[in-house]
C-alpha cells in the first residue's frame, strides 16, 4: 500500500494542476473515510452530504473526479450521474460510483447513465487508488484529445481565413485579367471584331486582343500560356503590356526608324520578337502558343503568323469552312527560332476566327474531343448568325457537347468579319 501510495502521491493531470475531486455520500461516516484515503494520496476533495448540494458545487468549479454514492435520498447518485454529464463543461469529468449492487443490469444500467467505474463498498483503498489512477488516464487522454482537437480547429480556422483571401485576390485578379481584354464588340469601317473568353477557373491563361497599326491596318491575336491558375495569368498580363493597344513605344509589334517613325513588324518579325523577349526578361517555365494576323481592311490580305497555336479558320460567306496555316513551334521554348508569315485573303462577308485549344479540346464524360470537324460544321450551319451571337453558338455548341463535364481549359476566340471591298 505504502508503495501505491508514493506513486500516486500528489495526482495531477496534464495541465500540471491538481485533480479536482468532489466525494458524494449521505453517510457522513463513508464520507470521512474516502476522503481521508484521498487526502493521504494529496488529494484535497469537496464533501458533500447530498445530490443537491454538489450539484452546487459543480455550478462554481469544474470537478475533474466525482466519487459518489449510488444509494441516496431524494436524488440517488445515478439521478446525480446523469445531470452532471448534461453540465455543460469545458472538460471531461471521470464518474465512480460507489455501490453494494453486483448484479449485470444494475451495472449496465449505471454504465448506460454515464458512469465512468463502479467501486464496491466497503470501499477497498488499494482499490480505490487504482481506479483513480484509471480515471488519470482517462482525463489525460481526453485533455490531450481536447488540445490536439483545439489545435486542428485553430490551424482550420486559420486555412479558412487564409483561403477566403486567396479568393478575394483570385476575384480581383479575375477582374484584372478580364480588363486586359478588349471590349467584347467593337465596329470598323470596314468590318467587326468580336471576343469570347471564358476562364475555366477565377483567372487562366488565355489571351486574345486586337489592335489597330494604323487606319487601314488591323492586328489581332489568339494567345494560350501553358498552364493554368495564377502563373499562367501573370504571364498573360506581360503579354497584353507587349501588345498594347494605346502605346506603339510599348507594342512590341512595332520598331522605329532612324527618322522617330514607327514601323509594323510582319507576323513573323512579332512572334520572334516575343519569343526572345520571353527568354530574356522573364524568369518563368511558361511558354505559349500563338496566332497573330495582320488583316488590310482595304483588301482583305491577312499576313498570319501560327506558332504552336490551333489553325486559324476561315468561314466564307457561302458557309463553307476551311482550317488553314502550316503551324510553327511554341514561343518561349528554344532560342533563335525563325517562323514564317503565310498569307490568305478574305472577300466581303467572310470571317476570321483565331481561338485556343480549349475550344477543340473540350471533353465529354466519355472522354470524346469537340474536335476540329465538329466546330467547322457548328461555324458552318450558323452563318446566318454574325458577332457575339456566332460567337455564342459556338459556346453553345460546345456546352451541349460537354453534357455538365466541367471545362478543363480556358475557351477564348476572337471573331473578324469582313464588310469592306476588295481592291
Amino acid at each position: 500500500m505504502e508503495n501505491l501510495q508514493n506513486t500516486l502521491s500528489h495526482p495531477t493531470i496534464d495541465n500540471g494542476e491538481e485533480l479536482a475531486v468532489l466525494v458524494v455520500d449521505d453517510s457522513k461516516l463513508q464520507l470521512k473515510i474516502v476522503s481521508s484515503y484521498l487526502k493521504k494520496w494529496g488529494l484535497n476533495p469537496v464533501q458533500c452530504l447530498s445530490a443537491q448540494e454538489a450539484l452546487e458545487h459543480c455550478k462554481n468549479q469544474n470537478f475533474d473526479l466525482i466519487i459518489s454514492d449510488w444509494m441516496m435520498p431524494d436524488v440517488n447518485g445515478l439521478e446525480f450521474c446523469k445531470i452532471f454529464k448534461k453540465l455543460n463543461r469545458s472538460s471531461y469529468g471521470y464518474f465512480i460510483l460507489l455501490t453494494s449492487k453486483s448484479a449485470k443490469e444494475e451495472i449496465a444500467e449505471g454504465l448506460s447513465s454515464g458512469a465512468d467505474d463502479f467501486l464496491s463498498k466497503p470501499v477497498n483503498p488499494d482499490e480505490l487508488f487504482g481506479r483513480i489512477q484509471a480515471g488519470q488516464r482517462i482525463l489525460k487522454m481526453e485533455q490531450s484529445l481536447q488540445e490536439k482537437n483545439k489545435h486542428i480547429s485553430d490551424t482550420l480556422a486559420e486555412v479558412q481565413a487564409l483561403n477566403e483571401e486567396i479568393r478575394k485576390d483570385l476575384v480581383a485578379a479575375e477582374k484584372l485579367q478580364l480588363s486586359l481584354i478588349p471590349e467584347n464588340h467593337k465596329k470598323l469601317p470596314a468590318g467587326d471584331i468580336s471576343i469570347l473568353f471564358k476562364s475555366c477557373g477565377h483567372v487562366g491563361g488565355d489571351l486574345v486582343g486586337f489592335f489597330q497599326f494604323s487606319n487601314a491596318r488591323l492586328g489581332m491575336y489568339s494567345i494560350d500560356v501553358s498552364g493554368h491558375g495564377i502563373s499562367s495569368a501573370l504571364v498573360t498580363a506581360r503579354l497584353a503590356g507587349y501588345l498594347s493597344r494605346n502605346n506603339k513605344a510599348q507594342n512590341i509589334a512595332f520598331e522605329r526608324d532612324n527618322s522617330g517613325r514607327y514601323i509594323q513588324k510582319s507576323p513573323a518579325q512579332i512572334a520572334k520578337a516575343l519569343n526572345n523577349q520571353l527568354l530574356a526578361d522573364m524568369e518563368t517555365e511558361h511558354y505559349f502558343t500563338l496566332a497573330f494576323a495582320d488583316i488590310d481592311l482595304e483588301t482583305g490580305q491577312v499576313d498570319f503568323v501560327q506558332a504552336g497555336h490551333p489553325h486559324p479558320v476561315i468561314v466564307r460567306s457561302d458557309g463553307t469552312s476551311e482550317l488553314v496555316g502550316a503551324g510553327g513551334p511554341p514561343i518561349g521554348l528554344v532560342e533563335g527560332v525563325n517562323y514564317t508569315t503565310e498569307t490568305l485573303h478574305l472577300n466581303h462577308g467572310d470571317r476570321l476566327l483565331l481561338y485556343s485549344d480549349g475550344i477543340t479540346e473540350c471533353q465529354n464524360a466519355t472522354d470524346a474531343l469537340y474536335d476540329d470537324d465538329n466546330m467547322l460544321a457548328t461555324l458552318s450551319n450558323h452563318v446566318d448568325s454574325t458577332g457575339l451571337e456566332y460567337l455564342n453558338t459556338l459556346l453553345w455548341d460546345v456546352s451541349q457537347f460537354a453534357n455538365g463535364t466541367p471545362f478543363y481549359d480556358d475557351l477564348s476566340a476572337i471573331l473578324f468579319e469582313f464588310s469592306g471591298k476588295n481592291a
